[in-house]
């Protein structure tokens, strides 16, 4: 959208410095408008009217303002650019006060609706992000229905986190209700496979019935794949969950080995399958690559896609994969190629495509954790490198949270970023634990930097 707004406001730049050659009548420039408003501030009435019939004669098509005076004023467009350049870098109390004091300087400027959304929904998903990571359920829940904007589709995990929020809280039918949100407004099978697998949870066998039952209406062509995905949690209902034979083994399938075996059910019998199995069992990427070669089939499709993603051939892996992450092989074995999804991008240093499947995917907490630390990893490093140290700390501190510790490399340019902002204090107890561990010469020039 502000890329839009760029071109447009260039092509107008263009059609008005060319002046006559695109045709009479076009507005005037501010330029044009120099004498005019200096004839108006000034008072002088004649010199004006004489002025304005100057322009009116060069420019015939321009409606001219009732008021004069408004002529000299400036359009606030740096300012808007500002404010959405703040709301897409997170700098949301930035943006806030920006719009504020731009309402203030040109009175006559209302932030358009999609701007004020915008802001809002950024400033409510930050506070929801907050108050979960912290625990505080009841202002998650209370946010999330101030905000129902941050529960649409695109973003439903914040539905999912808002529904086990609910039942912490003791609020088993509003979690219900959370999850029947989403399967009234998502068109997704994946999504909507997930929230059903989630409700279960929760839900009562009439209400678990009547989710389905919307899910039908919602995906009318789904009807096998939600009727499997019924009667497999029904079965497991007041009995041990029933153990899906037919899906990849939960967790981190980060070899296609383990995701091979897992699969074999669904790739069938025959020396072909046992021996794609074999290859991938003993780590044999190539073997693997090629005897999955022109697969076609979802099945063989995504063991080929862990295949590749090993051999180090990620825009392979993300084709591959995509079969199965759109749902065609159920809830869980989607999840998996969704991971996978993200690794491959995140290989590419895609990362706020990975960041986005991320988002959308209801994750097992391992491969969250894998996920969300080499997003911030690699965020913290681009942070860096555009020296926006506060960021880059900011990510470097998150990753430290997330995974209980922070890599060697990381922990220096933290260190720097501490230095490069002026906190030789900081910088100094960092670098002197890093010293402390090991001593090199990277740890001793930032000793000697922050003293």
């Amino acid at each position: 959208m502000r890329a839009d707004l760029t071109l447009l406001r260039r092509a107008a730049l263009v059609l008005a410095l060319a002046g006559p050659a695109f045709g009479q009548g076009a507005a005037p420039l501010p330029q044009d408008l120099e004498a005019l408003n200096y004839y108006v501030s000034s008072g002088d009435t004649a010199a004006a009217e004489a002025e304005l019939r100057r322009l009116r004669a060069q420019f015939p098509e321009w409606e001219v303002p009732s008021d004069l005076t408004t002529l000299g004023q400036r359009s606030p467009a740096e300012e808007i650019d500002r404010i959405y350049r703040l709301i897409a870098d997170g700098e949301l109390a930035e943006a806030r006060r920006t719009m504020e004091e731009t309402t203030r300087i040109f009175p006559g400027w209302v932030p358009p609706a999609e701007m004020v959304q915008l802001l809002d929904t950024a400033e409510a998903q930050a506070a929801f992000d907050s108050a979960a990571a912290s625990g505080d359920a009841a202002l998650a829940v209370e946010i999330a229905r101030r905000s129902p904007q941050i529960l649409r589709c695109d973003r439903v995990n914040n539905a999912w986190r808002l529904a086990e929020m609910q039942v912490a809280l003791g609020q088993t039918a509003a979690a219900v209700q959370s999850y029947r949100g989403v399967i009234t407004s998502c068109t997704g099978l994946p999504e909507i496979s997930a929230t059903l697998e989630k409700a279960d949870a929760v839900a009562s066998d009439a209400e678990l019935a009547d989710l389905f039952r919307l899910a039908s209406g919602q995906l009318p062509g789904a009807g096998p794949a939600l009727k499997a995905l019924e009667t497999r949690l029904r079965s497991g209902r007041g009995a041990a969950p029933a153990v899906a034979t037919d899906l990849p083994a939960a967790g981190r399938p980060r070899t296609a080995g383990a995701a091979v075996a897992a699969a074999s059910p669904r790739v069938g019998g025959g020396s072909g399958s046992s021996a794609v199995r074999a290859a991938a069992a003993r780590g044999d990427w190539t073997r693997c690559a090629a005897l999955t070669a022109g697969a076609t089939s979802a099945e063989v499709l995504y063991e080929r896609a862990w295949c590749v993603y090993n051999l180090n051939r990620p825009l392979e892996a993300l084709w591959a994969f995509e079969p199965a992450a759109s749902g065609r092989l159920g809830g869980q074995v989607a999840r998996d190629a969704r991971f996978g999804k993200a690794l491959a991008f995140l290989a590419l240093q895609m990362t706020e495509e990975a960041a986005r499947i991320a988002a959308a995917t209801d994750l097992t907490d391992q491969q969250r954790v894998e996920v969300e630390a080499i997003i911030l990893d690699q965020r913290g490093v681009r942070s860096y490198r555009l020296k926006e140290y506060r960021r880059a700390i900011a990510y470097f501190d998150a990753y430290e949270d997330l995974t209980g510790g922070l890599r060697r490399d990381l922990a220096l340019l933290r260190a720097y970023a501490w230095l490069n902002i002026g906190k030789r204090a900081e910088a100094k107890r960092l670098f002197t634990e890093l010293n402390d561990q090991l001593a090199t010469p990277e740890t001793r020039a930032g000793l000697a930097a922050s003293r």
